[in-house]
């Protein structure tokens, strides 16, 4: 954390007395490596909850998975929605319209744990680094 230095000469009954303030730089605490760390924390969530949001929206429209990319995005995403499937029990079938809520579940639990993460790593100084 970056800090600067400002003295101030004061004149009193003939005497200078000097009084330093310490005034420290916010925007360098966020160059602190917990703070990166936080914001990898945050990237990573952010590129799983997109492929999680994109997935959602496919399977809504009913995208056919013959296509390569829609393709690609039901297989990067399938690992992260996975776990979810059973909650409102679940039959994977692609290509057909449905509104799959296991996937927005999981887009807010690993919302919640990229929050959890990354406020445990800057937890010491009082702020989160988002």
């Amino acid at each position: 954390m970056a800090e600067h230095i400002q003295q101030v000469k004061h004149l009193r009954n003939g005497d200078i007395a000097t009084e330093t303030t310490h005034i420290t730089d916010d925007t360098a605490s966020a160059q602190s490596p917990s703070a990166v760390a936080a914001r990898l924390v945050w990237f990573i969530a952010g590129v799983i909850i997109v492929l999680l949001a994109i997935r959602f929206l496919f399977i809504l429209l009913g995208a056919n998975q013959g296509n390569g990319f829609v393709d690609l995005i039901y297989n990067a995403s399938y690992p992260f929605a996975a776990p979810f499937f059973g909650i409102f029990g679940y039959t994977l079938h692609y290509g057909i319209s449905r509104f799959e809520l296991s996937t927005l579940v999981a887009i807010g639990i690993y919302a919640l744990i990229a929050w959890g993460i990354a406020r445990l790593i800057t937890i010491r100084h009082g702020t989160t680094y988002q």
